[in-house]
């Protein structure tokens, strides 16, 4: 939470002046008073203090000291001023005196020592994901990243993996998943090579998502389980928007083809194949 401080700058008289053996010598708090100004400034610069924000409701001096060493430390793992105002929208919290810079250090030694990742791959990460830097290391990241590279899921550490965002999931939610293929037919081994193969299947629901694209596969376009093992990506695509348009289109046609030659086409090839 913020402190607030109230923003009066002291005006130097020629009275004063005159009379410098009466009066203490004010030349520190004026500077000090102008490097917080400079301070606020930047801060609201970056959009961690709202750039709306009254004097009287300004943060104080050493509230702001901590924001700027929270910056100060980003800034060391290659992060830029640019990178701020994302980091802010997205986690808030981050810049509060709730946390500090030693909350979040695991998380950069995590990426670099287990993950291998360079310091602008852990950047890029956690710009992805910023939600990254409060998961718990010995919980969750090194414990997902181990399932993760058990079933084959490789390169994490990769700025345009897009993957990436999984090392902050459980890995009870994980095994979850590779239960949900089980039960509808998969056997462990095809579970876990379908989860490697459509590694975004880690990140949908069963209820919403994942079952519902299952009950029309089976009941409504009458297909065999054996042919979403060859095709578990089938379930990357949305059912409004594709599956289903595109099976009626076909049906009305009395065409039937293969579910990746279905889906993965894009419109213009697809609608122009079978007009």
């Amino acid at each position: 939470m913020l402190l607030h401080y109230p923003l009066h700058i002291p005006i130097a008289s020629s009275y004063a002046n005159n009379n410098a053996n009466h009066f203490p010598n004010t030349n520190g708090y004026i500077k000090f008073r102008t490097r917080y100004r400079e301070n606020l400034r930047y801060l609201r610069a970056l959009t961690i203090i709202d750039p709306k924000t009254k004097p009287n409701d300004l943060p104080l001096p050493d509230c702001v000291d901590h924001l700027l060493a929270t910056v100060t430390f980003l800034k060391s793992h290659s992060f830029s001023d640019a990178d701020i105002p994302r980091l802010n929208y997205l986690t808030p919290h981050l810049f509060s005196t709730a946390v500090h810079s030693a909350d979040i250090a695991p998380v950069f030694h995590f990426l670099a020592a287990d993950l291998l990742a360079t310091a602008s791959e852990s950047r890029a990460l956690i710009l992805r994901c910023p939600k990254l830097l409060f998961s718990d290391v010995e919980l969750c990241l090194r414990p997902t990243l181990h399932f993760l590279r058990q079933i084959g899921i490789r390169e994490l550490n990769k700025p345009t993996n897009r993957n990436a965002h999984l090392l902050n999931t459980r890995v009870d939610k994980l095994h979850g998943k590779v239960r949900f293929l089980q039960e509808i037919g998969f056997t462990n081994e095809e579970a876990i090579k379908a989860c490697a193969r459509l590694p975004a299947i880690f990140g949908y629901d069963v209820g919403n998502n994942l079952w519902p694209k299952f009950v029309y596969l089976t009941k409504d376009m009458e297909r065999e389980l054996e042919e979403l093992k060859r095709f578990p990506q089938y379930f990357g695509f949305s059912l409004d928007k594709r599956i289903v348009p595109r099976h009626l289109h076909l049906k009305e046609r009395g065409v039937r083809i293969p579910l990746n030659r279905m889906l993965m086409w894009g419109d213009d090839k697809f609608y122009a194949k079978w007009k």
